[in-house]
């Protein structure tokens, strides 16, 4: 999305000379008004990177400096006005091109671009950055579940859905904190305001006398192995379609999870998992394995466990959206996203005696309480189930 660059933000290539390079701003001519641009260079791109952070965290450094230097040499009947010579805008650009673009995953650089240069600065960006208010924020809310959509199209809504205006508080309440302990802002704005309460969409599963009927349609169009794999594993579909023959151990039934593969503006991208915890290593069962090694033999030579039969590169996240769909209709089954396969396969774990902390690591879930709650639909009725089992217990016993 076009914008103004950060001043401060910095970028990483590698040079010919086979070193990275770390490129970034360092203000302006004074003559000429134009960018100065200065590098660090390292023999590896870890390097390149912390020798970059060290630089940006330097600047914002010496900016803080400055800013407070500004607020003690003022008299104070004037330090109030002093305080308020960032604007939102500008603190947005130093926070993003310091703390978020060198340490999170591309998607989240671009969404978070997105918040900053798409939404928030044409609206609150000249906002002296002491002056914004929960009240404010509260209003900006309002105003883009009505009508915060760039380019609303035909007849669609045109305001962004309580799922992106959450996203957005979220971000400007860790922008915000961070202000708050660099001594820019005395109070986090975002504490006085409420974000819209996201409704959570419905979950649909295939019923366990549905599995069969989607199994022999996904045999039927010759992809059985990944679609067995995803029912008996959760896998996320980045995660499948990333996977490696060398993921597999086929001696201990076991998959490594360590990439995750999305498409950016036409492009597959693989980068590490959703989360930390999303890094993990699951057993399958012996039926999958079977299945992995029958698939590996019609491409021995192909380094991925699941090569699209046109590219021999990585499925389109896409595609598998489009055969999941098709495999839904040759069986007759109801429609769900691919993504409730993996609700499919929590759900039936759960049913047949899986417990929730060994399920949560198979998922790669932060938490079994996070477990617990996404399908609580299901313990709930384990637990009438186990209450009248007990019932029925005790008062054999009377």
């Amino acid at each position: 999305m076009p914008g103004r660059r950060a001043r401060g933000e910095g970028s990483i290539r590698k040079r010919q000379d086979g070193r990275w390079e770390g490129r970034y701003t360092a203000g302006r001519d004074d003559e000429t008004g134009k960018l100065i641009y200065k590098s660090v260079l390292a023999k590896t791109q870890t390097e390149c990177k912390r020798k970059l952070r060290e630089v940006l965290e330097n600047q914002l450094q010496a900016l803080t400096m400055n800013f407070a230097e500004q607020i003690r040499d003022t008299p104070v009947e004037s330090q109030k006005q002093t305080r308020t010579s960032s604007t939102v805008g500008e603190w947005l650009d130093t926070w993003f091109s310091l703390y978020i673009k060198p340490n999170v995953r591309k998607s989240t650089e671009v969404q978070y671009r997105y918040f900053i240069k798409g939404i928030l600065e044409p609206r609150i960006g000249e906002t002296e950055l002491s002056k914004l208010t929960g009240l404010r924020l509260q209003k900006l809310y309002q105003e883009l579940r009505e009508n915060g959509k760039i380019r609303p199209q035909g007849n669609a809504d045109p305001g962004l859905s309580p799922k992106t205006i959450r996203g957005i508080h979220t971000m400007l309440h860790n922008a915000l904190g961070q202000a708050v302990k660099e001594g820019l802002i005395l109070k986090n704005p975002t504490d006085d305001c409420r974000p819209p309460r996201v409704d959570r969409k419905e979950m649909k599963v295939i019923k366990p006398e549905q599995v069969g009927f989607y199994l022999q349609a996904a045999a039927a169009r010759n992809v059985l192995p990944m679609f067995f794999l995803e029912l008996t594993s959760g896998l996320r579909k980045g995660e499948l379609l990333a996977l490696l023959w060398s993921d597999l151990d086929a001696e201990k039934h076991s998959i490594s999870v360590t990439k995750s593969v999305s498409r950016r503006d036409g492009v597959l991208e693989v980068s590490p998992p959703k989360t930390r915890h999303s890094i993990r290593t699951i057993i399958i069962p012996q039926q999958a394995v079977d299945l992995l090694v029958q698939e590996h033999s019609l491409h021995p030579n192909n380094p991925y466990m699941f090569p699209s039969p046109v590219t021999g590169e990585m499925y389109c996240p896409d595609t598998i959206n489009h055969l999941h769909k098709k495999l839904l209709k040759d069986a007759g089954l109801e429609d769900c996203r691919f993504h409730d396969l993996r609700h499919t396969f929590a759900t039936l774990a759960l049913q047949n005696g899986v417990d929730v902390k060994t399920l949560s690591g198979i998922l790669g879930h932060y938490s079994s309480g996070f477990t617990l709650d996404t399908y609580t639909h299901v313990t709930t009725k384990m637990q009438e189930e186990a209450a009248e089992k007990m019932g029925h217990f005790m008062e054999m016993k009377l």
